[in-house]
């Protein structure tokens, strides 16, 4: 069974949940916390199901490119909170600023 991975730019209160949700042996990384800074950890989660964890700041440029790919292949599927029309950006941003979501908050270009 391939490793889980979670992507976290959010943290916060609901932080302890994405926990539970990756297997053992797994990997959490975190590159923001919109959601706030302090999270609370038992470390039980930690070692008994041997996590990694990672702090991400500066990627080197293939990295973007990778994930794309693996997002396109289906390798990835980002978690999707909620879904606007471009016209409706005001209202994406007032969802987006209350912090209340988990996912990405999408905005639909027409083409």
């Amino acid at each position: 069974m391939p490793r889980s991975k979670v992507m976290d730019l959010r943290a916060g209160p609901q932080w302890p949940v994405l926990l539970d949700v990756i297997r053992p042996g797994g990997r959490y990384a975190v590159a923001g916390a919109i959601g706030g800074h302090i999270v609370g950890l038992d470390v039980r989660t930690l070692y008994l199901k041997d996590l990694s964890f990672f702090g991400c700041t500066v990627l080197v440029p293939e990295v973007f490119g990778n994930l794309v790919s693996q997002i396109e292949r289906g390798e990835i599927k980002p978690l999707v909170a909620e879904t606007y029309a471009l016209k409706d950006i005001a209202k994406a941003q007032e969802s987006f600023a209350r912090k209340g979501h988990a996912g990405k908050i999408v905005l639909e270009v027409p083409w």
